[in-house]
């Protein structure tokens, strides 16, 4: 193709006007040119010196000075292409890092003085600053130059770079814009030959003397030379002159150092694994485009030095050796190269033998061994561009089958364009006049249509990439008005073909919805192609319509912060009503709703993601005018209506790419415009076909929590990732549709229908209760309701299948349940047997959900909070039923202030205990007050001979039967239940230690009620009861049956008597507890509860006892009790003091303090800011384990109920991650992470690689809490990646899971 007439053979973006800045200096404002001066500039741009002195005999000097004059680079543009990289540097880095930029400021602070040019030869000093305490430096520059290019430079700093440096650019740019002020001379031959011989013998002496150190050895050895006449000096017409300009033969190109450019991505290669690097070879890519826009020749140079150093990267063998891929990094930027050359090969402009050579080369190198090849398995010869489409037939299987074809590498396509040309008449004419139409030409007998009905052109015949890659190619070499003619022709075709399409769906309609699905239609997505057909068009079609501010910067990245791009609607010419705005946009939603088959390999499935979310990107910058909603409003009902050509239609293949991020992006654009057209596109959306064709409904996976492993061909490596961009659409629809019913529960049945994972769910269920409830508004009981529902699938759902999460979620059901109102928490309540284990619903549902803060929170009347104990009761006793080793404790506990349920718990323990409950549990419960399970106890468990020896050894079962018996060691019921339990205490114990124990404390009289309730005398105690007792027996034993409600009935005291006793068993609970504060402290504090005075008295001993070492487990305890009893202040202290003595290391995720430091963390967030504020450095300092770190930094961001410090109801502000107090918290939980995970893979084994890549996972979700937490953890990966690079197995199973 020729280039247009308007257009330069060597074009500037800039135009002629920043061409002819250097002149403005030399002619007067307003005044034409002279015409030697016109004549000379095209001279000085096209011809060699020599060719113009060869034409014509004599040149007059004046003409030579102004041809001169005229040949030296005259756009500043091409100066700073030449010595800046395409990438915004560090802020505050520009004057170090850019030279274009220091430079430029040489410049202006007058560095630059005695500027000589002589001929083609630029010469003067540039004086650098030194640093602080450094002399000033000074550098000679010389530049030599030929038809307004650069041709070599030299500079006294030696400074080896890509590009020029800062003492060239403002040598040139003085030239450029203080040309009148440059001494100029005619090339030095042209003075040589005006002197005598005596004049020339003169100056050749005086060279020598004042170079004589440098020069002499070489003019002595020409001086010989030239006096010998044979010589081969003295066979050659003339002498060379090195500011004369290049010869004819010679290549007219910038200069560019091939030996710096091969070295700085050689290094920057070997150092792929960091961000940098791949940022500066993209930026080297760049700046082949920059040279390819200004049709500068070096733009292909510079690219061939690159591939050749791509091919000879060491990694390439080692990975085709090891069988591995390469990283995604290293990936794009072979896939951007490979881009490259297609632009290259396709030049419009380009001589045959130029792309003869470049093929010859890709030819070569395509051959070889470590050549990457293309992933995808994107077909070569896709379908062209055709006015109609049908549906393909046959099974699913036939249809996805790609053709076996030969090896394809990412040359391939460059090879392939190599046989494409521009010399179609019809496509010579689209890109030649914006008015082509029917009416100037017909179809010439073509046997395809080359206009659509409205007149307007085509272009058909070729596969849809490839056209695309002809708008960018004429794009990428300075042809923007012609891709843009191009590009519209091409949008006409798919219009034309989209409508085609739906005449052909709607005949077929019919029999594709009776069957159900439809096989693919697109075998080859338009996104995620390794051309990017979608995202070349779009962008050409938005250059277009940019807003340029009137004066552009030479270099537009020097500001501090980048402008937001603004677009403005632009008309397209031949078109009315149309614009190239509209135009994009439309191109970009028919490609991200192309119904399209995801294909094969990880890299290829990550890159359709990272495309789609790049042309989201693009259109979010463009505002939404009414233009742009009607075509969002017509493009979405066509993409409902468009069947098996939609991602959107009624029916889809099963492998077909969702399209969740594209319906999220129109969802949140069409809202304010259109809500049901918005609501309607979403929900089709929610699908994803191929877990639906997986699980049947209802059904979830085998391991719901973890998908991402799927097994299913093709392998959906990044399921994870568009299972959580469902999850994402879901949550924008109900957060959007809050007080809307009809759309919630719209909303909610295409939830429970498409989302299979019970880890999303739960998420979706906290966001929606979040959302429902915020700290300044009512809460929203139909979302809240939405919210339980999805609790509630949850629960189903995970029943089954214990995760470590399932306790967090079952309190978080109760907690919404609570929110909703008491007949929420009574239906699950009622309904447990599908939604909890008996254990989950015995202590976590029912104690839950009777605690003090929940019915505070419920604010029921007398008879409600009867109804819903009644309810609490009686989950209580059915679990008791169905699992009463676990739960009959819990039940009797829940039950023991209804008298008639607690009879029924002991009779289910009775029950149990005939049924073969173990003596353990028989003993656990007795030892809270039920004496008759005991001896059932000591029928189902005995004590043999060895009990002695296992006595001596605490925590062994012997021992624990041991200290169960200290309660029967007291006869306090009466004789008759003592002679009932001597027969089974000889049977069932042969331990002679124990069995004479318990003679000798039965031998002891103590206060008891006879068979009848009759008094007996019983002997007093001893006043010193610590010369009797140990603190234990005292606190737990003595103080506590000498105030039970039997004993003070039968001793028949009035009141001041009883309250003597009482005061004097507060003493000794006091006392016991100063004693053994460890294990004493508890019962001191329920024995002094009804007295003020005394159960301050036992707070206090409790805090100096924690001064003194009380141990954490106890703190807690305690604190537990204080929050029980309404005292959240006093709990939250003793917590403090119990964390403060806490450590739990990054690898004790089941330590036992776990649930202890959980709830510790719930109450700080419940009283308010200050009290979390408070804890936040106690968690920090004791707590090291990276999971519950992150635990407790998520519990805290959600919205949660609380009390103040008064008791008052309030809801407590949802709290940010990335702001104080929690952002400690996330940066200690960070930290952590990175920790552990080295920790880990100091000894880890191939068996705990799973658990690994789960524990990432997890990491992950606590990264994303910060707000540039995705760059964070990237970095972390890229480290792992590089540290452990030996466990390849690990490294890819890490790639496959996050990229």
């Amino acid at each position: 193709m020729d280039p247009p007439a308007a257009k330069r053979s060597r074009g500037c973006p800039a135009g002629p006007e920043e061409r002819n800045a250097g002149a403005g200096a030399v002619r007067g404002r307003g005044r034409p040119e002279a015409l030697l001066d016109l004549s000379a500039k095209r001279v000085a741009e096209n011809w060699a010196f020599e060719q113009v002195e060869e034409r014509f005999s004599r040149v007059p000097e004046p003409v030579q000075k102004r041809i001169v004059f005229w040949s030296f680079p005259r756009s500043e543009r091409e100066i700073c292409m030449y010595s800046s990289l395409g990438y915004q540097p560090p802020e505050g880095e520009h004057d170090t890092r850019v030279p274009f930029t220091r430079g430029l400021h040489l410049l202006q602070s007058g560095a630059v003085d005695r500027v000589l040019q002589v001929g083609f030869h630029l010469s003067g000093n540039v004086r650098e600053p030194g640093g602080p305490g450094e002399p000033e430096r000074l550098y000679h520059v010389s530049i030599s130059f030929d038809r307004c290019k650069i041709t070599s430079v030299t500079c006294g700093c030696d400074n080896r770079d890509l590009f020029y440096c800062a003492h060239v650019v403002a040598l040139s740019l003085h030239r450029i814009r203080h040309a009148h002020q440059v001494e100029l001379r005619l090339p030095i031959s042209e003075t040589l030959s005006q002197m005598n011989r005596d004049q020339l013998q003169k100056f050749v002496q005086y060279l020598i003397s004042a170079h004589h150190t440098e020069v002499l050895p070489t003019a002595q050895r020409l001086a010989d030379e030239i006096l010998l006449l044979g010589s081969e000096i003295n066979l050659v017409h003339g002498a060379p002159d090195p500011t004369a300009g290049a010869g004819i033969e010679d290549a007219n190109c910038w200069h560019l150092d091939e030996e710096q450019i091969q070295e700085q991505v050689k290094q920057l290669l070997s150092n792929g694994g960091y961000y940098g690097a791949s940022q500066q070879l993209r930026s080297m890519f760049c700046k082949v485009r920059e040279m390819l826009r200004m049709r500068d020749s070096n733009g292909a140079r510079m690219l061939i030095l690159m591939t050749e150093q791509f091919l000879q990267d060491p990694r390439l063998a080692l990975w085709r050796q090891q069988g591995a891929g390469m990283t995604d990094k290293c990936r794009q930027l072979w896939d951007e190269l490979g881009a490259l050359w297609v632009c290259v090969i396709l030049s419009p402009h380009c001589r045959p033998e130029e792309r003869t050579s470049w093929l010859q080369l890709l030819s070569k190198w395509d051959k070889l061994d470590v050549c990457p090849l293309e992933e995808g398995n994107y077909s070569f010869d896709g379908p062209s561009l055709q006015p109609t489409a049908a549906l393909i037939p046959g099974p699913e299987e036939e249809v996805m089958a790609m053709a076996a074809g030969s090896r394809h590498t990412v040359f391939g396509r460059a090879l392939q364009a190599g046989s494409l040309h521009w010399s179609d008449d019809h496509l010579q004419r689209i890109l030649a006049s914006d008015s082509y139409s029917p009416n100037l030409t017909g179809n010439g007998g073509s046997d395809k249509p080359t206009f659509d009905p409205q007149g307007r052109p085509l272009w058909l015949g070729e596969p849809f990439p490839t056209t695309c890659a002809r708008v960018d190619t004429l794009r990428a070499h300075g042809y923007p008005r012609q891709a843009l003619r191009l590009a519209s022709a091409i949008v006409n075709t798919l219009r034309l073909q989209q409508r085609h399409q739906l005449q052909i769906y709607k005949q077929q309609k019919k029999e594709l919805l009776q069957k159900g699905s439809t096989c693919i239609t697109n075998m080859e997505g338009w996104v995620g192609h390794p051309l990017d057909p979608i995202g070349c068009l779009c962008r050409a079609l938005l250059e277009a319509c940019r807003l340029e501010e009137e004066t552009l910067a030479i270099y537009p990245d020097s500001g501090p912060e980048k402008r937001k791009v603004a677009y403005q609607h632009v008309p397209v010419p031949g078109s009315p009503g149309e614009s190239y705005l509209a135009m994009a946009l439309e191109v970009a939603l028919l490609g991200l709703g192309q119904q399209r088959a995801l294909p094969e390999g990880l890299y290829a499935q990550d890159k359709v993601v990272r495309n789609e979310e790049q042309l989201l990107a693009l259109l979010e910058e463009v505002e939404l005018d009414e233009r742009l909603v009607q075509v969002l409003r017509k493009q979405a009902g066509q993409l409902l209506e468009g069947g098996p050509f939609s991602g959107f239609g009624e029916v889809l293949f099963r492998e077909s790419v969702p399209m969740h991020t594209c319906a999220r992006y129109l969802f949140t654009a069409l809202l304010p415009h259109d809500p049901d057209l918005a609501y309607r596109l979403a929900l089709r959306a929610m699908r994803l076909p191929v877990l639906e064709t997986a699980f049947a409904a209802g059904e979830p996976p085998s391991n719901p929590l973890d998908s991402i492993m799927s097994n299913r061909f093709p392998r959906w490596f990044i399921l994870g990732h568009l299972e959580t961009r469902q999850c994402e659409l879901a949550s924008a629809m109900l957060t959007a549709a809050k007080g809307d019913p009809k759309w919630l529960h719209a909303v909610l049945g295409s939830i429970q229908q498409n989302i299979h994972s019970p880890a999303l769910l739960f998420k979706l269920a906290q966001d929606a209760c979040k959302t429902a409830t915020p700290a300044s508004a009512p809460p929203d009981t139909t979302l809240l309701g939405i919210a339980l529902e999805l609790g509630l699938q949850v629960m189903r759902m995970t029943l089954n299948t214990m995760t470590w999460r399932r306790r967090e979620m079952v309190r978080w059901l109760v907690s919404c349940a609570t929110e909703i109102g008491p007949q929420a928490l009574m239906n699950i309540m009622q309904n447990w047997y599908s939604l909890f284990t008996p254990v989950e619903a015995a202590t976590i549902v029912a104690v839950t959900g009777t605690t003090h803060a929940t019915l505070l929170r419920l604010q029921l009347d007398a008879a409600r909070r009867e109804e819903l104990w009644a309810c609490a009761r009686t989950l209580a006793l059915q679990c008791a039923m169905k699992d009463p080793q676990n739960c009959a404790l819990p039940a009797l506990t829940l039950c023991e202030k209804n008298q008639a349920a607690f009879e029924a718990a002991y009779q289910i323990v009775l029950d149990a205990a005939a049924g073969g409950l173990g003596h353990a549990h028989l003993f656990t419960v007795a030892l809270h007050g039920a004496p008759l399970p005991a001896a059932a106890g000591l029928q189902a468990g005995g004590a043999g001979p060895g009990a002695a020896q296992h006595r001596l050894q605490p925590g062994q079962p012997p021992g624990s039967q041991w200290r169960s018996l200290g309660l029967l060691a007291q006869p306090l019921l009466g004789r008759h239940e003592l002679s009932a339990i001597v027969p089974l205490i000889i049977r069932s114990i042969h331990c002679a230690p124990m069995l004479s124990d318990i003679l000798r404390r039965w031998t002891l009289s103590a206060p008891g009620l006879g068979p009848l309730g009759a008094r007996r005398a019983a002997k007093p105690l001893a006043p010193t009861g610590h010369s009797l007792f140990t603190p234990v027996e005292a606190a737990t034993i003595v103080a506590v049956t000498g105030t039970t409600h039997a004993t003070l009935l039968r001793l028949q005291l009035d009141a001041a008597r009883r309250e003597e006793l009482w005061a004097c068993a507060r003493t000794l609970a006091l006392q016991c507890a100063m004693k053994d504060p460890q294990n004493c402290a508890l019962p001191a504090l329920t024995l002094c509860e009804k007295n003020q005075a005394a159960f301050e008295a036992a707070y206090q001993i409790v805090l100096d006892a924690a001064a003194g070492g009380l141990g954490h487990a106890h703190l807690f305890t305690v604190a537990r009790y204080m929050e029980h009893r309404g005292l959240p202040l006093r709990a939250y202290k003793l917590a403090t003091l119990a964390l403060a003595q806490l450590s739990i290391a990054f690898n004790q995720d089941s330590h036992p303090a776990v649930n202890d430091v959980l709830w510790a963390c719930s109450l700080s967030h419940s009283l308010g800011r200050h009290e979390l504020s408070a804890i936040v450095p106690l968690i920090i300092r004791s707590i090291h384990c990276a999971p519950m770190l992150s635990d407790i930094l998520r519990r805290w961001t959600l919205s949660a109920p609380g009390l103040g410090p008064l008791g008052a109801r309030r809801a407590a502000k949802p709290l940010g991650a990335d702001r104080a107090p929690l952002c400690q918290l996330l940066d200690a939980a960070v930290a952590a992470y990175i920790t552990t995970s080295h920790s880990r893979l100091t000894h880890i084994s191939p068996r705990h690689y799973s658990d690994f890549i789960e524990f990432l996972g997890k990491a992950r979700e606590t990264f994303l809490l910060a707000p540039d937490g995705h760059l964070q953890f990237a970095q972390f990966l890229e480290n792992l990646k590089q540290t452990y690079k030996g466990k390849k197995k690990l490294m890819l199973l890490v790639r496959e899971r996050f990229g």
